[in-house]
Formats: C-alpha cells, sequence, structure tokens
C-alpha cells in the first residue's frame, strides 16, 4: 500500500515537471517572438517613419545604454529576493506599457525616452530565462539545448510570418504585433514554477571575487570584442537588405534562416560539444564571423544575402551555447543570475552601445561595406584572443 502511495506520489511529481517543462519551452517560444519583431522589424517601421540612419543607430544604441544597468539591476534583485518568475512578470507589464508609449508618441525625444525605458524592461528577459532554464534542468538529464532550441523555432516562425504579414499591411503594423506577442508572454509565464538557487538570502560578499577574476574579466573582454561585429550586423542589416531591394518579406526569411540555423547547432552541441575545449570552440566561432561578414557584403543578391544567414547557426549558436556552458564552470550556483546579468550588459549593453552609434555614424558618412570590414576585423582580433588564451591556459595546466 505505501510502495504504491510512493508510486503515485512519484508520478504526480514527473506530470508536474513535465508540465513546467512544456510550459518553459512554450515561453521561450512567445517571447522569442517578441525579439524577432525587436531585431529584424523594428529598424524597418523606424525608417517608415522618416527617421534616419543616425536617428535610428542612436534608438538602436538605447538598448544596449538601458541594458548596461538593467540587466545589473534586475540580476542583483532577482538573486537578492531568490526569485525569477516575479522578475519576469515585472518585465513584461513594463513592456506592455512602453509599447503603448511608442504607439502613441509624438517626437523623437519622446520616442527615445520611451525605448529607454522599454529596454530597461526587455533586455534582462534573455539571461533571466537563460537562468530559470538552467535551474531547472539542474539535477536532470535535460539539455539547455532542447530548451534554448524553442526559443529559435519562435524567432524563425515568426521572423517569416510577420515579415510576409507587414509586407501586406505596412510596417506601421509592428508596434501591434509587439503588443500582442508581449501580451502572450504574460500568459505564458503565469503557469512557470519559480525556480530558486541554493540560498535563501544571498551573501554577497563572495560574488566580487568571482566577477573580478582574471579568469572572468578577460573572457568578458574577448566576448564584447567578437559581440561588436555581431551586434553591428543585428542592428543594420535590414537596412542595409532593404537598399539592395530586398522587402520586408525576405528581411524576415533572413531571420527565419539565421534563427532556424540555431536548431540543429544546439542538438549537435548538446551531444557533442562536451568533446571540444570551450575557448578554441570560440576561437573557430570567430573565424567563421570572419567568413559570415565577408560573405554578407560581397553577395549582392538580397536572397543571397538571406541565405548567408544560415551561418548565424556555426555563429552566435555556437557563441551562445559554448559560452554559457563557460560560464556555469566558473559562477557559482547563488550568482547565477548576476554572472549571466554581467555577461549579457556585455554582449549586449557594452558591444550594442558601441555598434549602434559608431556602426550608424560609419553606415550614414561611408558606407555599409565599411561597416562589415570593421566587424571582421574585430571577429579575427577575438579569435586569436580566444587560441592564446587557450595556449597559455594550456601551458600554466
Amino acid at each position: 500500500m505505501q510502495q504504491e502511495q510512493d508510486n503515485q506520489i512519484a508520478q504526480s511529481v514527473d506530470a508536474a515537471q513535465n508540465r513546467n517543462f512544456l510550459n518553459m519551452k512554450a515561453f521561450s517560444f512567445s517571447f522569442y517572438m517578441t525579439m524577432a519583431l525587436i531585431i529584424s522589424q523594428l529598424p524597418l517601421y523606424f525608417e517608415s517613419q522618416g527617421y534616419s540612419k543616425l536617428e535610428i543607430g542612436t534608438l538602436y544604441s538605447i538598448g544596449p545604454l538601458a541594458g548596461i544597468f538593467a540587466n545589473l539591476f534586475w540580476g542583483v534583485i532577482s538573486d537578492r529576493f531568490n526569485t525569477i518568475k516575479k522578475i519576469l512578470l515585472i518585465c513584461l507589464a513594463g513592456q506592455f506599457v512602453m509599447v503603448i508609449g511608442i504607439i502613441y508618441h509624438s517626437s523623437f525625444a519622446m520616442l527615445t525616452v520611451i525605448m529607454l525605458f522599454f529596454y530597461f524592461f526587455q533586455t534582462p528577459m534573455n539571461p533571466l530565462n537563460d537562468s530559470q532554464i538552467l535551474l531547472t534542468i539542474r539535477n536532470t538529464k535535460k539539455s539547455y539545448a532542447s530548451f534554448r532550441m524553442w526559443g529559435s523555432v519562435g524567432f524563425a516562425s515568426s521572423s517569416l510570418l510577420f515579415g510576409w504579414l507587414l509586407g501586406l499591411t505596412g510596417a506601421e503594423w509592428t508596434v501591434y504585433l509587439m503588443f500582442a506577442t508581449i501580451v502572450a508572454s504574460i500568459i505564458l509565464c503565469v503557469p512557470l514554477q519559480e525556480r530558486k538557487g541554493t540560498m535563501s538570502k544571498m551573501d554577497f560578499s563572495g560574488i566580487f571575487p568571482v566577477l573580478t577574476s582574471r579568469k572572468f574579466l578577460m573572457f568578458l573582454a574577448l566576448v564584447f570584442v567578437l559581440m561588436l561585429g555581431h551586434r553591428m550586423n543585428d542592428g543594420f542589416l535590414g537596412l542595409y537588405m532593404q537598399e539592395r531591394g530586398a522587402s520586408n518579406f525576405i528581411v524576415g526569411l533572413a531571420w527565419t534562416f539565421a534563427s532556424s540555423s540555431e536548431v540543429p547547432v544546439f542538438f549537435l552541441l548538446s551531444k557533442y560539444g562536451h568533446k571540444i575545449k570551450e575557448l578554441p570552440l570560440l576561437g573557430i566561432v570567430g573565424i567563421l564571423y570572419c567568413i559570415r561578414f565577408l560573405l554578407t557584403f560581397t553577395v549582392s543578391s538580397p536572397v543571397g544575402i538571406a541565405f548567408v544567414q544560415l551561418m548565424h547557426g556555426m555563429t552566435f549558436g555556437m557563441f551562445l551555447f559554448t559560452a554559457l556552458r563557460y560560464l556555469q564552470q566558473i559562477v557559482p550556483d547563488q550568482y547565477k543570475s548576476t554572472g549571466m546579468a554581467v555577461f549579457t550588459v556585455t554582449w549586449i549593453g557594452g558591444a550594442g552601445l558601441i555598434s549602434g552609434t559608431v556602426g550608424g555614424w560609419v553606415y550614414d558618412s561611408i558606407n555599409a561595406q565599411t561597416l562589415y570590414v570593421a566587424a571582421i576585423v574585430l571577429s579575427l582580433a577575438a579569435s586569436i584572443g580566444f587560441f592564446t588564451v587557450h595556449w597559455f591556459r594550456r601551458n600554466e595546466s
């Protein structure tokens, strides 16, 4: 009798855990739909409103500027109060309000302020969701890639669908689609189970040695250099393709190719990635970025440029999976949200701020080809750096 009760309890726990796994995948799918609109269509929306490349670059750089503070703020708050779900809901509610502001803004100055607050709530979503996934799969046989790939599927499918819809209705409908995807994310976030770290209240005395260690800081510096080129491509690819005659649908197709290419890469890395050391793998990523950017500005056809974005999985997908795996090794569980926030500030905040402002100026004052040449040089420098650090570490060992 007791054994039957134990079996029923175990089955009930397993069923609840499986439901939560499904909820997390659905939530990742949904909030990556919003990201697809922000990355692939929002610059085109701003252009349809009559803003210049420099103004769009300024608006694009506001996100990283807000993210530098927001990621650290929400990451520390999450660790301090040992909650991720509640912070996710607060951030989604903030985005909901700001999208209404985007719809009714009356000037560029007001839009700048609105976008600052929008990104304050939007940029922490990625690291918080990653932390939620990593804590959920801890002590289970599930892999990070099996959850993150649903975000890629959401990004890919919505990039294609929204690109097609906006091609029919006009770019001004972008913000209404953002409104809908944020509402969907709020609904899907509510049933998520709260995941906590190993401490009920965070002891900050141990975090500074972790975040100021030479290993951690060197890693962040190389990530910053590598992601400068990536963020330039993120911010200006849609505009660059439109100049070459691409429609909203073709731009959406490019991002569909990019995000869908992450899925097989995540699958293969979850199975075989552990056989390769992280730092040399990141060095290989830098070389692949050089090839991707070279092809992007040498291929003249918009459809050809879209197909080049299939390299996104081998570049950003491999970078993200490998960097997070390395981060898991050097940051303890109780500081995961803060460590993830600092990492995100580096590649989204710092790299995004420089790439948006400087990239916008280069695009307006010189040309897009110069922008991509700079991205190639930066990617090559990061690649050499990762290989060099690995070589020194191996000799020290």
